[in-house]
């Protein structure tokens, strides 16, 4: 159970350098379009000027909404204490199943730290809905397959 306990760790931390690292770059696309439109330089041509600087201000707006996204995810993930220990699935725990190991947080997909696959999913999503509230031991059938809890942390 403890290299369980290291594995919520490590996917908490991989998931949480991603986001981070997400955060970074669109950052950088956001300075780098305003530094575009800022010192596009007027052209005779005055509605190919507008035309660019309109381009880069909707590429700017839609970076904005991309760091939002992120930021609130960051901010979600942010919630979870890695050292609290669960008895049934919620907001937070890491859970191995017969049929993979799922890290209930955001939801973002697979995770591969090491040689370990771990699928980071929402208690919103299909599968967080059918785990929450479940013990070791319980059986959760999810299109048409049937699987079991065999650990929860």
């Amino acid at each position: 159970m403890d290299k369980f306990k290291k594995l919520k760790g490590f996917v908490y931390h991989k998931i949480l350098d991603e986001l981070d690292r997400k955060i970074e770059v669109i950052n950088k696309a956001i300075a780098s379009a305003k530094d575009s439109r800022n010192n596009d330089t007027k052209s005779s041509a005055g509605d190919k000027y507008e035309t660019g600087r309109e381009m880069m201000q909707i590429e700017i707006e839609k970076n904005e909404v991309l760091l939002n996204q992120t930021a609130k995810q960051r901010k979600e993930l942010a919630r979870i204490d890695i050292t609290e220990e669960f008895n049934k699935v919620a907001f937070g725990s890491l859970v191995e199943t017969d049929n993979g190991t799922y890290f209930i947080s955001i939801g973002i997909g697979k995770v591969q730290v090491d040689n370990q696959t771990c699928y980071a999913i929402s208690l919103a999503s299909p599968i967080g809905g059918l785990l929450k509230d479940k013990a070791v031991s319980d059986e959760v059938t999810f299109q048409n397959s049937t699987f079991v809890i065999k650990g929860i942390v």
